[in-house]
């Protein structure tokens, strides 16, 4: 069964296109991470997705049922943590948790929920004192309430410290262990490596690459990045910096404090190596690394997309709210109502 489908789906806001003739499939029991840099129409299909904003064109299934006529029967089947999640100050945790149970017509245990996700010490305190990583710890715990089918996370580990983000990653596979779809999305780009089964990068409102992480990695060329050690002579590594960007197979050479940073094909790397020491760098050690989901996602956002390849089927901030460098989405659409969205 699929779980998402969006066919032909384009969203129009006045003079701007956020999302156009979007083909988009996540089947059911998989974890699916959705990614694009700001403005790329990630929180507009979300909100096409939940009913929240129409579609100008296309459909959208969700669960087997339209998005457009059947919005609420939709809701009842999903879990929803929105980025941004907003609490009501005089509300305790266990509060805002057994009015999601409640508009779920569940049967879960507040305390349970608040367990799960490291809250329970806090249950009886008010929300408006809970820290931005508490507030998003709550809003997961609102999520998971009546087992959904369907779980859509948007910045998931916002907020979150290394151990909280971890937890979430735990309760992600735990979730699609348990058969729910998981719709990931998120600008830590380590979570999404870690957690999800395929990945779909957005560009400008449109889908420029769909796989998994080694399918995204064969599509752009199977690239390395070559981490060199390099001797202080500034001199012969300037020559030897541009002698390694002439050679063939390299695509970015950058110098990172007593590092050179290489990207290159497997079958350059030697090239690179006699490069340097030919213009006399002292090489004192080098080591290899497969491209990271960053890498990748800079490959399909920045400049010329990769084409596809034959296979091709088309931690956060800490507790206190700091969050890290991020890939943030602030598309052209209209901000979705909390109470609606925690339902």
């Amino acid at each position: 069964m699929t779980a998402i489908e969006l066919r032909g789906v384009t969203k129009e806001f006045a003079d701007v296109t956020a999302v156009r003739g979007l083909d988009l499939t996540v089947e059911s029991g998989e974890v699916y991470g959705f990614l694009g840099p700001n403005g790329a129409g990630k929180s507009t299909t979300i909100d096409m997705v939940l009913d929240l904003v129409r579609p100008t064109e296309g459909t959208v299934r969700v669960l087997g049922q339209d998005a457009t006529a059947d919005g609420v029967a939709i809701r009842q089947r999903t879990g929803v943590l929105p980025d941004g999640f907003a609490v009501y100050d005089r509300l305790t945790g266990r509060q805002h948790v057994a009015f999601a149970v409640r508009s779920k017509d569940a049967a879960d245990d507040p305390d349970a929920l608040l367990d799960r996700v490291g809250l329970l010490d806090a249950a009886d305190r008010t929300a408006g004192g809970y820290s931005k990583g508490m507030r998003q710890r709550l809003a997961l715990a609102m999520a998971l309430a009546g087992d959904p089918d369907l779980l859509i996370l948007d910045e998931p580990s916002s907020g979150l410290d290394p151990a909280g983000a971890k937890e979430m990653r735990e309760i992600v596979r735990a979730e699609a262990d348990r058969g729910a779809t998981v719709f990931f999305s998120s600008h830590v780009l380590e979570q999404v490596e870690a957690v999800c089964d395929r990945v779909g990068i957005l560009r400008d409102g449109e889908l420029v690459a769909e796989d998994s992480v080694e399918g995204l990695r064969e599509a752009v060329g199977g690239e390395e990045t070559l981490e060199i050690a390099v001797g202080d002579d500034a001199e012969a590594v300037d020559e030897g910096t541009a002698a390694v960007r002439a050679l063939e197979g390299v695509s970015r050479v950058d110098r990172d404090g007593d590092a050179l940073v290489v990207s290159c094909a497997d079958d350059a790397k030697t090239s690179v190596i006699a490069a340097l020491e030919d213009a006399g760098v002292a090489v004192a050690d080098f080591h290899t690394r497969e491209a990271s989901l960053e890498d990748l996602f800079l490959a399909y956002t920045e400049g010329e997309t990769p084409a596809p390849s034959a296979d091709d089927a088309s931690e956060g901030g800490d507790e206190d709210g700091e969050d890290n460098d991020a890939i943030s989405d602030d598309d052209a659409d209209a901000d979705a109502d909390t109470e609606e969205v925690s339902r």
